[in-house]
């Protein structure tokens, strides 16, 4: 049976209009971007096959391009258009980021962390920096390292603060694990950044582990 004969409200862009994106399951979505399927299969049969075999979707989506193309019910098209939308998504969340607004929603701050570094297979630790009104001067990747850990050296930090000539920062870096706990080594480092900055009246305001699930706050568990 084609999509175009499924109950009105089972189809899913009637679904999204009538109940908002939020509604739709992750083949239902995919299968919006895919239009049809392969031979003999709907796009939401071709969308739940493709996570089947090469999902979940952050895996999916995470693919480059090219590799996104090759795979069964995709092709450049359909590629194209899937990584154009995650960097449309990249860059509605670093708008409210923007010089020119102030960071009023601290959340906000951890899902951009989490979308710049949540793909990144080895460990990556970088810096938002921030003015006198906490609006955003600059995101900086500061330090790569294995899959295990990058390591961190607070006056690197200190030394690219004063550059931006920063009021505040927001530190944050990704488990390649997809643990998302805080170890005894990332309470370490906020301490030391914390005790750095101060030195120089610069206010660490957070510091997000960036893995599976929602990004973790130090300062939200009174660690920063």
């Amino acid at each position: 049976m084609h999509i175009r004969d499924w109950p009105a409200t089972e189809r899913p862009r009637e679904k999204l209009l009538a109940r908002g994106a939020g509604t739709l399951s992750d083949a239902e979505l995919l299968a919006i971007f895919l239009g049809s399927g392969l031979r003999g299969r709907d796009a939401v049969t071709t969308a739940r096959e493709l996570l089947a075999a090469h999902g979940p979707l952050r895996a999916l989506l995470e693919r480059p391009a090219p590799q996104l193309a090759l795979l069964p019910g995709l092709g450049p098209a359909r590629a194209c258009a899937i990584a154009a939308a995650l960097e449309l998504a990249n860059r509605y969340l670093a708008s409210a980021l923007e010089r020119g607004d102030a960071l009023s929603d601290p959340q906000a701050a951890g899902r951009y962390f989490a979308q710049r570094l949540r793909h990144q297979p080895h460990e990556v630790f970088a810096a938002l920096f921030l003015d006198t009104r906490h609006r955003a001067i600059a995101f900086e990747e500061l330090f790569r390292g294995s899959i295990d850990g990058a390591e961190v050296h607070p006056r690197e930090v200190v030394r690219r603060a004063l550059v931006h000539n920063a009021a505040a920062v927001i530190v944050g870096h990704n488990h390649p694990s997809g643990n998302p706990e805080p170890s005894a080594a990332d309470r370490a480092v906020t301490a030391s950044l914390k005790h750095a900055l101060a030195l120089l009246d610069v206010r660490l305001l957070d510091h997000f582990v960036i893995a599976d699930g929602p990004p973790v706050s130090l300062a939200a568990r009174g660690w920063v």
